[in-house]
């Protein structure tokens, strides 16, 4: 070394240290890392949210650089959307997540499904968890949408569920009957993505992986009944006053400027009941959703159209006279029975001149069949003849009588044998065996 450089060196000098400018996140940093640990996918949203919840006076986009800074994030492919008009389209779908509830089991899962409506223009939002996809569900749903958000756009695009599209042919989608009816009563065209393009759906897709990392991470539930009311407060709270990614504003704002054009609501809604027909079974119940709605004895074996409404069931004879009206059983409920249920009796109610009447009715052919049955077992022919009625529960008239017409081709007279041939040979309602069984030989049972 040279004296030049020695005498220019003095013992004050030396290499200076950087000074470490502090942050407002460094006494949270830990806490950080343990949202991380626990949930490794949170977004910078939630954690800014729980750093909120800690006193954290400092703003959202340091927040977001620091996570940048300690994960690694790979480049994204860009897609370009189609921008609609305020008030032209709007579009819904489902998505299933497994939750598992702070009331459950350790490692106990629950699937929920979420219904989702956003405007195509404003991006605002209804969201829903419901119990399934059928039509009437996505029916009341739309509804629901439709008062939320105070009117119907022009037009609402889905994917090509069942509740929506029949089919396609020559590219186009064959809407369903009753979604066509849903969609003229509310004054909106239906459309339907392209299959093998999910990107025209994309304005539904991310706000459902805005939902799950926004929302469903970095949270807890207690149940389904927590889920809804912490849905319904981040709905307000968050989605709508977030800035969007691609409009640049808030949802709520640009929706201030959509509503004038969406059209009104009708002054009535669509009746969303499902109507269909049950057999009234051995216990003078009609099931659904496995579960026993009670009405009188007397309509037993007898086909009843039935209404479902969100909130009950509506039972009409066959004539239309309605006979029974009962509230919907609510999931998990214990008692399988609803209504004023009475233990069957030992005698079945149903004279045998009621029983040949309703079997006569099947078709032709019957009548002959019914008077080879009282010859062929002259002890036990009545409990041969309910047996037989009592089949309708489970299967359809049409294949009974098909199997009547077998058996009598071949001299069979036992209605054991036609239950047989059913199980063989058609599509059970229920996983049931419905013959009577006879306690003994001189019951006039089945031998």
């Amino acid at each position: 070394v040279s004296n030049s450089v020695l005498r220019d060196t003095t013992s004050e000098d030396g290499i200076k240290q950087t000074k470490q400018c502090s942050s407002k996140l460094d006494p949270y940093k830990s806490y950080i890392g343990d949202l991380l640990e626990r949930y490794s996918d949170i977004t910078g949203q939630r954690v800014y949210e729980h750093l909120k919840e800690k006193e954290f006076d400092g703003g959202i986009t340091i927040v977001q650089d620091y996570l940048k800074s300690i994960r690694q994030v790979g480049p994204k492919t860009p897609v370009r959307m189609v921008e609609t008009d305020p008030g032209q389209r709007a579009a819904h779908d489902w998505s299933d997540y497994t939750i598992q509830f702070t009331s459950n089991k350790p490692g106990e899962l629950t699937q929920v499904t979420f219904f989702s409506y956003i405007l195509g223009y404003s991006r605002r939002q209804y969201i829903s968890v419901v119990d399934d996809k059928k039509q009437p569900t996505l029916f009341r749903e739309l509804i629901a949408a439709f008062i939320y958000l105070d009117g119907v756009p022009r037009e609402i695009k889905s994917d090509n569920q069942k509740a929506c599209v029949d089919g396609r042919e020559m590219g186009q989608p064959i809407f369903n009957r009753k979604y066509l009816e849903f969609a003229t009563w509310y004054r909106f065209t239906p459309l339907a993505i392209t299959p093998g393009k999910p990107t025209e759906n994309l304005k539904i897709e991310r706000p459902f992986y805005y939902l799950e990392r926004s929302f469903l991470n970095g949270r807890e539930f207690k149940d389904r009944d927590d889920l809804k009311k912490q849905l319904q407060k981040w709905l307000n709270e968050v989605n709508d006053l977030r800035t969007h990614g691609t409009t640049k504003k808030r949802p709520i704002d640009l929706y201030i400027e959509e509503h004038p054009y969406l059209q009104r609501l009708p002054a009535n809604h669509f009746d969303t009941s499902l109507i269909t027909q049950k057999v009234v079974n051995l216990e003078s119940c009609i099931l659904w959703e496995g579960y026993q709605y009670v009405v009188d004895e007397k309509y037993m074996f007898e086909q009843c159209p039935i209404r479902i409404t969100q909130e009950q069931i509506v039972i009409y004879s066959p004539m239309g006279e309605q006979i029974a009206c009962h509230p919907l059983a609510e999931k998990g409920r214990k008692e399988r029975y609803v209504g004023d249920h009475k233990k069957p009796r030992k005698k079945h109610t149903l004279v045998i001149s009621d029983v040949i009447l309703r079997l006569e009715a099947f078709g032709p052919g019957m009548s002959e069949y019914l008077e080879q049955v009282k010859r062929y077992n002259p002890e036990s022919w009545r409990n041969h003849l309910r047996s037989l009625l009592a089949l309708r529960v489970n299967y359809r008239t049409e294949d009974i009588l098909a199997a009547v017409h077998r058996a009598n081709k071949y001299k069979i007279f036992k209605a054991r044998t036609i239950e047989g041939f059913l199980k063989n040979n058609s599509d059970p309602r229920y996983s049931i065996k419905l013959s009577f069984k006879p306690k003994n030989k001189n019951n006039n049972g089945d031998e």
